[in-house]
C-alpha cells in the first residue's frame, strides 16, 4: 500500500470517519514488521490494540464484583453507628447555619454604623489629591497595556511558527 493512501486513511481514522474495511486495512498495514520511521508510534498503537483483543476477563470477576457491591462496608460496622454518624454530620451543618444567621442578625442590628469622615476640609485640596490618585491609576493601566501588547506580539509570533511547522509537515 502506498504512503499517500496510508496518510489518507490515517487522516480519516483520526477524524473518526473510516469504515470498518478501511480500519482493517490500517490494522493489517501497521501489524507488519517493516513500517516507515514516521509511523512507528502509530504502528505501536495499532499493535497495542491487537494485543488487547486477546485478553479476557476472568470468569470469577463478575461474581467478585457483585459481592463487593452487595457488602456495603459501612453497614457491616453497625447500623446504629452509621445512623449516629450521619446525624452528627447533619447537626454540625445546622449548627454552622444557626451561628451564621445569629452573627448576621447581630451585624444588622448594630445601631452605630461606621461613620465616614472627611480627611480634607478644603474641597480644592481634596480635588487635587483625587486627581493625583487617578493619575497614578492611569499610569498603571498604561504600563499594563504596554505589557499586554508585548504578550500579544509573542502570541502572534508563536502562531506564525506553528503555522509554518504545520506547512512543513504537510510537505513531508
Amino acid at each position: 500500500m502506498d504512503s499517500s493512501r496510508i496518510e489518507e486513511l490515517l487522516k480519516k481514522y483520526w477524524d473518526c470517519e473510516t469504515s470498518l474495511e478501511e480500519e482493517q486495512q490500517l490494522r493489517e498495514y501497521f501489524n507488519q514488521e517493516k513500517v516507515p520511521e514516521k509511523w512507528r508510534e502509530t504502528a505501536a498503537l495499532f499493535r497495542y490494540f491487537e494485543g488487547q483483543k486477546s485478553k479476557e476477563v476472568q470468569p470469577a470477576f463478575d461474581d467478585h464484583l457483585r459481592n463487593k457491591i452487595r457488602e456495603r462496608p459501612h453497614l457491616q460496622r453497625g447500623k446504629v453507628r452509621y445512623l449516629v454518624f450521619n446525624a452528627m454530620r447533619i447537626a454540625a451543618g445546622i449548627t454552622v447555619l444557626v451561628a451564621a444567621i445569629y452573627l448576621v442578625r447581630q451585624e444588622i442590628r448594630q445601631e452605630d454604623p461606621i461613620a465616614v469622615e472627611d480627611t480634607y476640609t478644603d474641597p480644592k485640596q481634596a480635588f487635587e489629591e483625587t486627581k493625583k490618585a487617578l493619575l497614578m491609576i492611569s499610569k498603571g493601566f498604561g504600563t499594563a497595556e504596554q505589557q499586554a501588547k508585548k504578550i500579544n506580539m509573542l502570541n502572534e509570533a508563536r502562531e506564525k511558527v506553528q503555522a509554518t511547522t504545520k506547512e512543513e509537515e504537510k510537505e513531508l
